[in-house]
């Protein structure tokens, strides 16, 4: 068969048969039985890209990086168009993870992404090493655990595959505010918010850098709106965050979580934790998703992320404030 005047060969009945029961076994959970089968696959047609993107992709679910990098450049440097193939993506994402930024620069090149700032940038510059920052991507949502109790969180991308985490995710993902995690390419769901735009959710891949700084869950009596907004500015404004999980968190199917939801109200007989507030704004100035509009009850449960050394000065501070309305107990830190 002749393609843009190259010849190419359609991949055997072998080829075939071994790379359908490899992604059989992927669906399973059998990574090294697929994995034999993907290198038997890879031997019989070395020719043929999809060989090693399918290797690729195996590695890239085992987390095995330094394999997925290597059989992600076999893939592309069999492609046959220049720009748009998942299999640059797929190196991209395996550069990132191993913080291959001249290798992370050049995929998202490829796939055809607009990357700014120099590669051969001084340390120190904001461009050390040619780690592709800056890219200004905006806000998405990520499903941290999404194998687990899945739970999705709003964060900030700084690159095609890593998000910062906004919001401050229940102790049951094993997450802090402020990490940074690794990401998948293909969208699983999108959040579409009370004023018009949607936003992806991506799924996480890993923890890419850990964040130091603790969350803490704690009960407040507030005797307003206006007194849970004020905790959650006075945590703003010391560089840390608070959010009043009693209204931010609804419980989703993961049907539902990985559709088009509304990221305002929910309904409260769904199972698959979490949806924030506004995207990149986990705070005050952010739509609720439960509990806007319903009789406000004082006692909240709060998460924080803040320091050891500055939780308790903080919830004092805010009590002293305005000691009529507001008091906090039962602080205990949980991730």
């Amino acid at each position: 068969m002749r393609i843009f005047g190259k010849v190419r060969h359609r991949p055997s009945a072998s080829w075939r048969q071994a790379t359908d029961r490899a992604f059989t076994l992927i669906g399973d959970g059998r990574y090294e039985d697929a994995g034999a089968l993907l290198t038997r696959a890879a031997d019989l047609e070395p020719w043929l890209s999809e060989s090693w993107f399918n290797l690729a992709l195996l590695h890239k679910f085992r987390h095995d990086w330094e394999q997925a990098r290597a059989a992600g450049l076999r893939a592309v440097a069999l492609l046959d168009r220049e720009t748009g193939a998942p299999d640059w993506w797929n190196v991209g994402i395996a550069a990132t993870a191993l913080q291959d930024w001249p290798l992370a620069r050049r995929a998202w090149q490829a796939y055809g992404l607009k990357v700014p700032g120099d590669p051969h940038a001084a340390s120190g510059s904001g461009q050390a090493h040619g780690e592709p920052v800056g890219m200004e991507l905006g806000s998405a949502a990520v499903r941290l655990s999404p194998e687990g109790e899945a739970e999705v969180v709003w964060g900030r991308r700084l690159d095609p595959a890593r998000m910062e985490v906004l919001s401050i995710p229940l102790p049951s993902s094993g997450r802090r505010w402020g990490e940074v995690v690794l990401h998948d390419g293909v969208p699983h769901g999108e959040r579409v918010t009370a004023a018009g735009p949607s936003y992806p959710v991506f799924d996480e891949i890993e923890l890419w850098a850990p964040s130091p700084v603790p969350t803490w869950v704690v009960l407040l009596e507030a005797a307003t709106e206006a007194d849970r907004n004020a905790l959650e500015q006075l945590a703003s404004d010391a560089g840390f965050a608070a959010e009043d999980w009693s209204s931010s968190v609804r419980l989703l199917c993961r049907t539902c979580s990985e559709s088009a939801m509304p990221s305002g109200e929910g309904d409260g007989e769904h199972l698959d934790p979490h949806d924030h507030s506004e995207p990149g704004h986990p705070g005050p100035l952010g739509h609720r998703t439960a509990g806007s509009g319903s009789l406000w009850v004082p006692e909240r449960e709060c998460g924080i992320a803040a320091p050891a050394g500055l939780v308790r000065g903080l919830l004092d501070g805010w009590v002293a404030d305005s000691p009529d309305t507001r008091e906090w107990r039962d602080l205990e830190e949980v991730c």
